[in-house]
């Protein structure tokens, strides 16, 4: 077995009660069946409270005010500090760890939807490395088709290092990593899969970088234009299952100060931002900093799932889009704040975001259908979006 992580994965802590958005409220906790088992034999009073305190029919934690009903005021898990972190259920132990699973490879992340994990991922200011070591246990999946995950896998390797070439404008190397999903989907469409060596070799180095220019030139979206296809983008959000009762409302409020004054000030504030971001040396550097690092987590997360569906230009697509959407909320706090916005403040977005949409399988094939039927998510619009 192959284990894989990127190398920030150890400096994970979690900080308990100091969350500001603690992942025991806001969502229903799922036990395992394992914990589950354990939790009905135990007969003392932390026991007795798991008895009345579980919804056994849906295998969850009761809440209380949208809060688990273990969850004290100091923000602390009672199971935690009565029983200990053997007493916790699986979602408990691993959450914010993320573990994507394919034939004799099990890929572990941490999960933008936590805060204090976001930080770290948008925070890291140098490439992301991935880290990989293997154990003696084998394992066999039924119709896994070995051959195009390893063809995902090289073409995985090949968009991350499209992204962290520093040396390219990030605008430029998000368009690359699309290109070359979109050729590729093409060719897995066309059953010519063994074209993708000689499709790699395209898009590396300078003339990758100079095919793609071509396909960007004249696809600039103007300011009007820009200005209804990100309503139309932000309209993504009413079609997916809402897991926070508040989020409609947040949501709402950042469409309310991008797009209700109308196009011309939505482009003002652009313009202002793109001014703001020039002012000092380190903002712009730190922007597509944490543009790379959005692109490479999303693209690290789901790019070789499509070995279950044949589909990696929809990942590429997921992480292109929710990439813009982020940016785009970013401008809305920028107004806000009055030509200001900080890191804490980007990275309190991108959780938000990924919280609402990353932890549901409904949003996340919603979003991948979309991606795969809907013109308006063609590679020509994200393209002149960018």
């Amino acid at each position: 077995m192959q284990f894989t992580i990127p190398h920030y994965y150890n400096k994970f802590r979690c900080v308990a009660g100091e969350c500001p958005d603690t992942c025991c409220a806001g969502w229903a906790i799922m036990i395992d069946d394992v914990t589950k088992k354990r939790y009905q034999i135990r007969k003392d009073a932390l026991g007795r409270r798991l008895h009345h305190c579980i919804d056994w029919k849906n295998g969850s934690f009761k809440q209380c005010g949208r809060r688990c009903a273990f969850l004290n005021k100091d923000n602390l898990c009672d199971i935690y500090t009565e029983a200990g972190p053997g007493m916790l259920c699986k979602t408990c132990r691993d959450y914010p760890r993320h573990t994507e699973e394919y034939e004799g490879v099990r890929e572990i992340s941490l999960s933008l939807s936590c805060e204090e994990a976001a930080g770290l991922i948008l925070g890291c200011e140098e490439p992301v490395r991935f880290l990989t070591k293997e154990d003696e246990r084998e394992e066999s999946y039924p119709d896994f088709d070995f051959f195009l995950f390893t063809k995902l896998m090289d073409a995985r390797d090949l968009i991350l290092s499209l992204l962290q070439n520093r040396d390219l404008d990030c605008r430029l190397r998000i368009a690359m990593a699309l290109g070359f999903s979109h050729d590729m989907q093409r060719r897995i469409r066309q059953e010519k899969l063994y074209e993708l060596d000689e499709l790699m070799k395209r898009y590396q180095g300078a003339a990758g970088a100079m095919l793609v220019k071509k396909k960007m030139k004249g696809r600039s979206t103007d300011g009007r234009v820009r200005f209804e296809k990100m309503k139309e983008w932000f309209s993504l959000f009413e079609k997916l299952e809402v897991l926070n009762p508040d989020w409609p409302q947040y949501i709402d409020s950042l469409k309310q100060i991008l797009f209700d004054a109308g196009a011309e000030s939505y482009e003002e504030n652009r313009n202002a931002f793109d001014r703001y971001l020039m002012e000092e040396k380190d903002r712009k550097r730190q922007w597509e900093q944490w543009s790379e690092q959005l692109m490479v987590y999303f693209i690290f997360t789901y790019f070789c799932g499509a070995v279950y569906d044949e589909h990696p230009y929809a990942k590429a697509k997921l992480a292109a889009v929710s990439t813009l959407l982020i940016q785009e909320m970013a401008q809305a706090v920028f107004k806000r704040n009055k030509g200001r916005l900080d890191f804490k403040e980007f990275v309190h977005l991108a959780h938000r975001f990924s919280r609402e949409v990353e932890h549901s399988d409904v949003n996340l094939n919603t979003l991948e259908e979309i991606f795969k039927t809907d013109e308006s998510y063609g590679l020509k619009e994200i393209l002149g979006l960018l």
